[in-house]
């Protein structure tokens, strides 16, 4: 056991977070997120909601403060633009906020972000169902 750790982050996430270096980047993935055919490592955390994974994730990991942007959201499509922001936008970025002074939110197309997932350390595979409920998160350092 460990002291101060949230207990939604499982042994092997721990592990992988620790592995990861300044500048990695990591996907929180929704329920609908095609985590399995893109990664080059899964993280399962099924049954887990979005928000409640960030929140953990950003208590023990820093983001990158040297990038313009190290919070990224998958952009919405034409269609769903009219629909307006997904409400889970709104608490990411309140949890984000409060647990990180140096979030700086972007936007990336459908399929860009699908590529730099590609190419992310890890993707966690969450449980939440909210659409668009996927980020990147590029990991800074600890000082």
């Amino acid at each position: 056991m460990l002291k101060n750790v949230p207990k939604l982050l499982s042994p092997e996430l721990l592990k992988i977070l620790c592995e990861m270096g300044h500048g990695d980047e990591i996907v929180l993935a929704d329920a609908n997120f095609p985590a399995e055919a893109l990664a080059k490592r899964v993280i399962r955390a099924d049954g887990i909601g979005g928000v409640a994974l960030l929140s953990a994730l950003l208590t023990v990991m820093p983001l990158d403060t040297y990038s313009e942007r190290n919070f990224l959201l998958m952009e919405l499509t034409e269609s769903d633009k009219k629909k307006g922001n997904p409400p889970i936008w709104n608490a990411y970025e309140e949890v984000a906020n409060s647990l990180d002074p140096n979030v700086r939110t972007g936007y990336l197309e459908r399929f860009d972000f699908y590529e730099r997932a590609k190419n992310a350390y890890a993707v966690i595979a969450s449980g939440e169902e909210a659409v668009y409920a996927n980020i990147l998160l590029k990991k800074g350092v600890i000082q």
